[in-house]
């Protein structure tokens, strides 16, 4: 075994790069104070720049000792993540590297004390990682791939000479993924388990229960899979076109492919956290067993609907059994010290209106549903206990009591974190107003479906992990942070890529390096190389939020006036009208550009004279300066905020509607009135598979005055007068899209246009997906 204190390692490493001579010492230190930023994201909690760069070619060499199978490990690693980023095929060697020449050692040595903590050198001589622990070494090495992989370039690359000393500032840093509501591909989670790693993530909590579907083989019952784990969807997407047959969807994990993954993530230093919901988001499971439930005809239809469910499980003896039998399977197939089941969002109807739940309550002597719960979990904790795994749950099982040996993940804000560590429990932060990846990154109606708010990468990597409201006791207690994607509106694999990354990356940060050296421009200067990473890993991410958007409006003398923008604001914007790639030479953006219709506005970001996102073509029209997309309108009300996909059963791109479920309607601000328009709106329409319960009834229904109801234009407010009710007709029939248009009356100068539908019914829902406004013709 290969053993050496830093301060030896960092002598040896560094040989080669320094002098005796004063003056070229202080030539050497000059030069490192001028060196450029290290890439290295999570950023390193101490890192100095040293004089040259070491040569990573195909001759390189990674040495190990000899009967170190870790280290050894680690090394095959290493090759194996060179080899798909630069084409370069390094060889591992059991044994001392020979005097003179130039590899990476994988070296045992003391460093900080974690198990998660190592040390690098990297010299013109040499690249040696020095840990304790196999996790440490890990780490170590995919911080050498990072600083080989900087850019896409394949073949030989130049690392920098630097002394780094690092250890994660929080030992949770996780990822949950949601497979219950979609699910995905096992080559689709093995790509996210890498980039988890690389960037020293070490925790996915795999969320495999939900009302949607069970995606876990459980071989004691197998009617989870059989019958659990598969739907119809609503809408027109849920039936066969061709046939008008309904369409089964679905999936599962079987328990080899469970094994293989869990073995795959330890491999990398990450512990897959398993969670199977309980005592509510179960109608999945009661759908395939439902004795085990509070009805004997669980609603096998609503497994389309997204939303919060009221079906529950009872309190009999025969159904802990079931849960206990199904926690052992999962046990079994799953080695993390936590286990995580659930307790959130339990809409207790159907225990408050069950006689035989109420004699419960009084048998056990809680004070109503909320103490039922907590003497549920309790229960289910105590089968957990007893196999020496720790409970892990959703803010909701504080409310009642906490679990005597529970761990708190707080989604609902941090309160429920504050609370747990109050009462002496770790906590996990997760808040939903931050954390969740289901939030749109930007404003651009090429973002992909999902929740209207806006969480952006900046957004994210502000998030405070160690807020101001804890005391520094209680701050002891919080394990560190997760990210959670929620997949509703995440039905593709390459959508889920999307809405994670690069926010995780942000996440990744936040969990492993030190408060004091955050910096979101250092972060973002990073950006360019973690695109390449990505690429390089085969990891889908969102580059939009880079990327130039153009805003087009009508402008004097029948131009169009362009506005670009993107939506971090990163860099600087190079355009051309001329159909040329623009380049560093291009113009600068600046100000609004005056352009004749019939030309294209080429666009791309520039990050320190590098190409940043995609370069994006906006041809040039009046058309298009008098037309808005749904997304570019204004949503009336902040209710049930979406981005919704289009129910259509098409196999190619669909339409993407913003709409608030609560109150459909839309603004167009500053329309000029002061001629008549023709208005022509393309519509479309979405399932409202939505359980809000009671809410419901709050959504307001206009009253149609023709079969297939009316587009309604309000001026000035959704309270204003109706200028024109446009008939729907065969509009409305769906599937797919449809349009309409009428003519709006001149009013005089500019006004706000609120456009409403007319319907008997919210389902399916009426949505626009985009507006025209032209000259009307006499």
């Amino acid at each position: 075994m290969i053993l050496a204190s830093k301060s030896f390692v960092r002598a040896v490493a560094q040989a080669g790069a320094l002098m005796a001579s004063a003056a070229v010492l202080a030539f050497a230190a000059a030069a490192a104070a001028a060196s450029p930023a290290l890439t290295l994201t999570p950023a390193p909690a101490q890192a100095q720049l040293g004089q040259g760069t070491f040569a990573l070619t195909a001759r390189t060499r990674i040495f190990v000792a000899k009967g170190d199978v870790e280290a050894k490990g680690v090394a095959h690693q290493l090759s194996d993540l060179i080899l798909r980023a630069r084409g370069l095929k390094l060889a591992v060697v059991e044994g001392p590297r020979p005097a003179g020449e130039a590899g990476v050692v994988l070296a045992r040595g003391d460093v900080a004390d974690s198990a998660e903590a190592y040390a690098l050198d990297i010299g013109p001589t040499g690249v040696i990682v020095t840990a304790a622990k196999r996790a440490g070494l890990f780490y170590g090495a995919v911080s050498v791939w990072q600083l080989a992989v900087q850019d896409a370039a394949k073949g030989p690359a130049q690392l920098p000479a630097v002394s780094i000393d690092d250890s994660p500032r929080f030992v949770w840093r996780g990822f949950m993924l949601d497979s219950a509501r979609h699910f995905q591909k096992v080559e689709t989670i093995r790509a996210i388990i890498d980039a988890m790693a690389v960037h020293k993530l070490n925790v996915l909590h795999w969320h495999l229960v939900d009302d949607q579907g069970w995606r876990l083989e459980i071989k004691k019952y197998p009617k989870l899979t059989s019958e659990g784990a598969w739907r119809v969807p609503a809408g027109a997407a849920g039936r066969d076109p061709k046939t008008g047959k309904p369409i089964r969807y679905g999936g599962f994990y079987t328990q080899d492919q469970v094994r293989d993954l869990v073995a795959y993530a330890a491999a990398r230093g990450i512990t897959v956290v398993p969670e199977i919901e309980m005592p509510g988001h179960a109608l999945a499971p009661l759908v395939a067993y439902p004795q085990y439930g509070m009805t004997p005809n669980p609603p096998r239809e609503s497994m389309g609907d997204w939303g919060v469910f009221p079906y529950l499980y009872n309190t009999d003896d025969q159904t802990f059994a079931f849960l206990n039998d199904v926690l052992d399977e999962v046990m079994d197939l799953f080695p993390s010290e936590y286990i995580h089941v659930g307790g959130d969002e339990a809409v207790k109807d159907q225990w408050k209106a069950s006689p035989a739940i109420q004699a419960r309550i009084a048998q056990l002597g809680v004070k109503d549903e909320h103490g039922l719960q907590s003497w549920f979990i309790q229960r289910a904790e105590k089968h957990i206990n007893a196999r020496g795994r720790r409970m892990i749950g959703w803010d909701e099982i504080l409310e009642g009591g906490l679990a005597p040996n529970a761990t708190v993940m707080s989604w609902r804000g941090i309160d429920g974190a504050v609370a747990a560590a109050s009462q002496g429990h770790d906590a996990v932060l997760a808040p939903d107003s931050t954390l969740y990846m289901d939030r749109r990154q930007s404003a651009s109606a090429d973002e992909p479906p999902g929740r209207l708010k806006i969480v952006s990468l900046k957004d994210v990597y502000d998030f405070d992990a160690a807020p101001a409201a804890l005391t520094q006791a209680q701050r002891a207690h919080i394990l560190g942070l997760q990210a959670t994607a929620f997949t509703e509106h995440m039905r593709t694999d390459e959508r889920l890529q999307k809405m994670t990354f690069p926010r995780l990356v942000a996440v990744a940060e936040n969990g492993w390096t030190p408060a004091a050296q955050h910096d979101w421009n250092s972060f973002a200067a990073r950006l360019p190389a973690e695109m390449a990473r990505l690429d390089a890993l085969g990891v889908a991410h969102d580059t939009v939020p880079y990327e130039p958007q153009a805003t087009l409006t009508p402008a004097e003398g029948g131009k169009v006036s362009v506005v670009l923008a993107s939506g971090l604001g990163l860099g600087e914007i190079r355009y051309t009208a001329d159909g040329a790639v623009p380049t560093t030479a291009s113009p600068l953006y600046d100000a609004p550009l005056g352009v004749a219709p019939g030309k294209t506005i080429r666009a791309r970001t520039f990050l320190d004279g590098q190409g940043f996102g995609r370069v994006r073509d906006y041809p040039v029209s009046l058309l298009a300066a008098n037309t808005r997309d749904s997304r570019q309108l204004e949503v009336c009300g902040n209710g049930i905020n979406l981005s919704l996909e289009d129910d259509a059963p098409v196999t190619g791109q669909r339409a993407v509607f913003a709409v608030d479920l609560m109150n459909p309607c839309w603004v167009w601000k500053g329309a000029d009135l002061s001629s008549a328009l023709k208005l022509t709106a393309r519509i479309g329409q979405v399932p409202f598979n939505f359980q809000i319960g009671a809410d419901k009834a709050k959504i307001p229904l206009r009253t149609p005055a023709t079969p297939a109801g009316e587009l309604e234009v309000r001026l000035d407010g959704c309270a204003g007068e109706v200028v024109a009710a446009i008939p729907l007709g065969a509009a409305a029939r769906g599937p797919g899209l449809g349009a309409v248009s009428g003519v709006l009356p001149p009013r005089g100068g500019r006004h706000d246009l609120c456009l409403t539908f007319t319907a008997r019914s919210v389902e399916p829902t009426l949505v626009l997906d985009r507006v025209t406004l032209t000259p009307a013709k006499n």
